[in-house]
């Protein structure tokens, strides 16, 4: 299991939200370059791959900030 202080969470700027975690145990290191595994969110919401982004946000002119994002902590 992957703990949330391991995930990050990077929203960029005019784009999408980057989520890097480590890869898991069983996953193949072919498939999980370096020590994380970088996944980018749509978040224009008119990416034809959505949930994740194919670079559409460039095309509609979708405006964002940059942030970085934390997960709530459990209790």
């Amino acid at each position: 299991m992957v703990a949330k202080n391991d995930v990050r969470l990077t929203a960029y700027r005019d784009g999408p939200l980057l989520v890097r975690a480590p890869a898991t145990e069983g996953e193949s290191a072919l498939a999980a370059p370096g020590p994380r595994r970088p996944v980018a969110l749509c978040r224009c919401g008119k990416s034809r791959l959505w949930p994740t982004c194919d670079g559409t946000h460039k095309l509609v002119g979708f405006r964002a900030p940059a942030a970085e994002l934390r997960l709530p902590e459990s209790d």
